[in-house]
């Protein structure tokens, strides 16, 4: 996390299980937390595609940088 994050992995927990288990719409459940709708989508296919796992922070440095000498 950094000091400016809008989304922390509580708030992405709580918009997955707000979606999916309490029959919200993503565009409600992402407005309660501050987020937007297309960021909450994010969040609901990672959750989809790698469970709990995929709600973790991750690092956004490129995994390879194939111009770099």
């Amino acid at each position: 996390l950094h000091a400016n994050a809008r989304s922390t992995p509580y708030s992405r927990q709580l918009v997955v299980r707000r979606v999916l288990e309490e029959g919200w719409s993503v565009g409600l459940a992402a407005k309660a937390v501050g987020l937007s709708r297309k960021t909450a989508r994010n969040w609901l296919a990672r959750y989809r595609a790698e469970g709990e796992a995929g709600l973790a922070d991750r690092s956004s440095a490129p995994r390879s940088i194939p111009h770099r000498t």
